[in-house]
């Protein structure tokens, strides 16, 4: 996966054609702290400054930096997806939630 730690933090990384440039984004974070440089040594540089600039602003009014996630949300897929998930589910035992959380936490794991 493309993504860079920076002080604790992941940042997903995608190269910028127009540009010419790759293009850093913190992901669950309550507030937007992107960054763009040339190199993975900018991307360094550059990723501490928008991330220091994002949590002062952050302590100055108040808010928490890390977004909070509930643990639910809702997935829409074709039918036919929905019945091969439930019938594989099934088939190892374990309700549809079980088994798409396993799925998810195996690939989280594998990126």
């Amino acid at each position: 996966m493309n993504t860079i730690t920076i002080n604790d933090y992941q940042a997903v990384i995608a190269f910028d054609p127009d540009i010419q440039m790759f293009r850093g984004e913190f992901v669950g974070l309550n507030g937007g702290a992107d960054f763009y440089a040339k190199d993975v040594d900018g991307l360094r540089r550059e990723g501490e400054i928008s991330l220091r600039v994002l949590l002062e602003a952050c302590a100055q009014d108040g808010v928490d930096p890390h977004k909070h996630f509930s643990g639910k949300f809702s997935l829409r897929v074709a039918p036919e997806l929905h019945e091969a998930a439930a019938i594989a589910a099934a088939a190892h035992g374990q309700s549809l939630n079980q088994w798409a959380a396993e799925a998810i936490r195996q690939a989280a794991q594998a990126a």
